[in-house]
């Protein structure tokens, strides 16, 4: 298959692989991390969980990521993306190991989201210089393939994560501290790992004289440059609009994560204990979808442009999830789970493809938080509304039928504004030193003129 092939070929590359791993190591830490607060916010026995109680602490984790994200993208600009691997990395695992004795002490709830906030917010630096980096190990070409296994990996790696927590909590009783513990070690994992890449080989590639900004001069380079990343971006029509169809898509996706949450939690399941076993399975199916995303959508590119592959996710999803959801039983909703990953997946892959490509490096780590800050809003966002819509049992079919008519509504509009779906916004071809004018007559390049040009 042309997208193995493409993949041996990446993987050849000994600085991708490096910066794979970084990623691999810090994600499947997310997840492990990620579990562990689910586990003791909505399933601990002796919380009585809501869907607004969901969205509160989706929005206390989460929220302020609306004010952290620019600042992180002007100042992931101006430092060395490498060394925010390594301390950013550290950092979180002394962080997590807070957040573990925070559990154990019992404190009280906002000390204990004060700390995972902590920990999150560093997230928002790794993740973004991440994405940012790619294009800095990988060539022009090869970015649509790049952007389907290395993003996908680390949604992989979180599952993988995931799972190894839920492991954990099965084999110790009361384990939450334990899990988070084991984050620590994996974000260990990731700072050493970090240290196999060149200091200077991930960028950014300009102001090597202002890599560490002042506190005031931090605040003023954040003012001024999302404002010129939000000019620049703006100009790029192409990777504005996938923004907007990715953000819509998330939106989605969060409005009916919350609504697994209480099927697994109170309609699905008899104790704590099931309803978490069952939302692991429904992560990890999921997760198969976010591979099985990883290996069609270089190849649904190549076929319908990035726009075009984003609107097939977006028209897909439309007509899967209530053909799938309305049912309301885990079989089927286990299936509607496979497709939200594939689709989703499949579009973010599609849309870091454009971003990429389009967004000048210079602009590429601001862009790439805002990226980040419309993906939480957005989840938040669809956490308040679906707090609003659900019953305690998690049954709405209005939330279902709401959610794939939004779904529709991008598919439409993405088709729209491209012109149809085989509008191809991939990434531009490489640079070519000269074109020479061919004679189609002849087939061959028409000879130079002799002598010196006439005065």
């Amino acid at each position: 298959m042309p997208v193995v092939r493409d993949l041996r070929v990446l993987l050849r590359l000994r600085d991708f692989r490096n910066l794979l791993a970084v990623r691999l190591f810090s994600q499947s830490a997310d997840g492990v991390y990620q579990v562990a607060l689910a586990a003791y916010v909505v399933f601990s026995p002796e919380k009585q969980t809501s869907p607004a109680a969901i969205a509160s602490a989706m929005a206390v984790l989460l929220l302020p990521y609306s004010v952290i994200g620019p600042f992180a993208g002007v100042l992931l600009d101006h430092w060395r993306r490498r060394q925010v691997f390594l301390y950013g990395n550290l950092l979180r695992a002394f962080l997590a190991c807070v957040t573990g004795m925070l559990i154990v002490a019992h404190v009280p709830d906002w000390l204990f989201y004060a700390s995972a906030l902590s920990v999150t917010a560093v997230n928002r630096f790794v993740l973004a210089g991440l994405a940012a980096s790619l294009p800095h190990v990988v060539g022009p070409d090869q970015l649509v393939t790049a952007n389907a296994l290395s993003p996908t990996a680390g949604t992989l790696a979180a599952v993988a994560g995931g799972g190894l927590a839920f492991l954990v909590r099965v084999l110790a009783a009361d384990s939450d501290a334990l899990v988070v513990l084991l984050g620590a070690g994996l974000y260990l994992c990731a700072a050493l790992v970090s240290l196999r890449l060149a200091v200077g080989l991930l960028g950014p590639d300009h102001s090597p004289g202002r890599l560490r900004p002042s506190v005031a001069e931090g605040i003023a380079l954040t003012v001024r440059g999302m404002a010129d990343g939000l000019r620049h971006l703006a100009s790029r029509r192409e990777a504005a609009q996938a923004l907007a169809a990715m953000t819509l898509m998330r939106f989605c996706y969060g409005a009916l994560f919350v609504m697994l949450l209480m099927l697994c939690r109170y309609s699905w399941s008899d104790n704590e204990s099931d309803g978490l076993a069952l939302l692991g399975v429904a992560i990890g199916v999921s997760g198969a979808g976010f591979f099985a995303a990883a290996l069609v959508t270089p190849w649904l590119v190549g076929r319908l442009g990035t726009r075009g592959a984003i609107t097939v996710c977006a028209a897909g999803a439309a007509v899967l999830v209530p053909a799938l959801g309305l049912f309301f039983t885990p079989g089927p909703m286990l299936a509607a789970a496979f497709v939200l990953g594939l689709a989703t997946q499949g579009a973010k892959i599609s849309t870091d493809t454009v971003v990429q490509s389009q967004v000048d490096d210079a602009y590429r780590g601001r862009v790439f938080a805002v990226y980040d800050v419309l993906f939480n809003i957005a989840f938040v966002g669809a956490a308040a509304v679906a707090s609003l819509m659900l019953p305690v049992d998690g049954r709405s079919v209005a939330l279902i039928l709401s959610v794939a008519a939004l779904y529709a509504a991008t598919a439409v509009l993405l088709e729209r504004r491209g012109g149809g779906l085989k509008s191809k916004n991939g990434p531009p071809p490489p640079p070519h030193p000269r074109r020479l004018k061919v004679d189609n007559n002849r087939g061959r390049a028409p000879a130079r003129p002799r002598g010196p040009p006439k005065q």
